[in-house]
């Protein structure tokens, strides 16, 4: 079987270096490897265009990651994809980067139950939960 796809999630403007880090690390750390699709839209596109876009790439995957960082409240983008990923029945959970923690502010719809450390025993097992939970399992 093919590794699980993961869509990140995460803020562009904050966290793309943990976000090159952590997809560089999902398939050779993690006990359980995992693809991090790397879809991240290269340019500015018109709103209506980038959720189209975005929307179908979401579907393409098991599970969305979020990556929880410090300056979530200004990551509007973030609580769309995960409105998206719960539309599409595509599971999603965190995992905190960037110094954030438990009493970081966590994006709109994102569970504090399924928002987890960034290590890879824990990741490892998240992941295997979301294959067993989505619709794309």
């Amino acid at each position: 079987m093919a590794d699980p796809r993961a869509f990140a999630s995460f803020d562009f403007d904050n966290n793309a270096t943990e976000k090159m880090l952590f997809a560089g690390q999902a398939k050779s750390t993690s006990p359980t490897p995992f693809t991090v699709q790397d879809w991240s839209s290269k340019s500015a596109l018109p709103q209506a265009q980038w959720e189209a876009l975005i929307k179908a790439k979401i579907a393409q995957t098991n599970m969305l990651i979020v990556l929880v960082g410090k300056y979530m409240a200004s990551a509007t983008g973030v609580n769309k994809e995960i409105a998206m990923a719960s539309e599409l029945d595509v599971p999603v959970f965190g995992v905190y980067v960037g110094g954030a923690g438990t009493l970081s502010t966590l994006p709109t719809g994102l569970q504090r139950n399924r928002t987890i450390a960034w290590n890879w025993r824990d990741i490892a097992a998240a992941v295997d939960q979301m294959m067993t939970e989505g619709k794309n399992a």
